[in-house]
Order: structure tokens, then sequence, then C-alpha cells
């Protein structure tokens, strides 16, 4: 069961490490991308959001303090998915379709996110090592 464990860490992570890794590699389109959503400070949103999924992301995949890599990516995904991705002010129909996908996939993955967290938070043995969860940061065998 554990190979599982590393395997899902590393397939769930990995997608953020990527996408932290293509906020910096791609800043320019993502900011115009910010820029035209309306975003505030809209390349300083980029890089901290890249910062976040980047952190949150290797924390998953290398199993250290796993409970806090999974609670910034879910952070990240319900900011993103309300401030980018609302299908509420779209007029387009085939707009407004592709944006509710967006919000929705992204819920789901904050979703999956938050139960990472709250079970390595809970049971911090599951074979994810470092926890930060306890009210300390801890170790857990």
């Amino acid at each position: 069961m554990s190979a599982i464990l590393v395997i899902g860490r590393i397939l769930f992570g990995g997608f953020f490490v990527m996408s932290g890794i293509n906020h910096f590699a791609k800043l320019e389109m993502m900011t115009g991308y910010a820029k035209y959503k309306k975003l505030p400070a809209a390349k300083l949103g980029v890089l901290l959001s890249g910062l976040m999924i980047l952190v949150g992301g290797l924390l998953v995949v290398l199993g250290l303090y796993v409970d806090l890599g999974a609670l910034l990516i879910a952070i990240f995904l319900i900011l993103a998915s309300i401030i980018f991705h609302n299908f509420w002010a779209e007029k387009d129909a085939t707009a407004k379709q592709n944006e509710m996908l967006s919000f929705m996939k992204g819920f789901a993955l904050a979703g999956a996110a938050l139960v990472l967290f709250a079970l390595v938070a809970k049971h911090g043995d599951l074979g994810f090592g470092w926890v930060a969860s306890k009210g300390h940061l801890a170790y857990w065998k």
C-alpha cells in the first residue's frame, strides 16, 4: 500500500511542480492572462502563486510536510478557480461552459488536496514522514 501512496504523491504533486515551473518559465504570458482577468498586481500574483504551487508540489512529491504542501495547493486552487474561472460572469455560452469546467476541475483538485491535508494531519503515520499540522513540526513513523 505504501508504494501506491508514493505513486499517488508523485502524480498529484508532480502536476503542481510542473505548473509552478511554468509560472516562472512563461511569466510574461501568464502575467498577460492575469491582467486580462483583471488581477491587481498581476505579475506579483503570478510569481506568488507559482511559488505556492511549486513549493506545495515539491513537499508532496518529496513526502516532507505533505500536509503543508497540500494546504498550499488547496488555497491556490480555490483562489485561482474563483478569480480566473468565474463562469457566472461569462455571456458567451461556449466560454461559460469552458470556464465552468475549469472552475469545477479546480475545486475537485482542491478537494483532493484538502483530503490529503486532513488525512496527514489526523494520521501522521501514513508513511509521509515529516508533518507540520500537529501544532508543531513533528516526524511520524
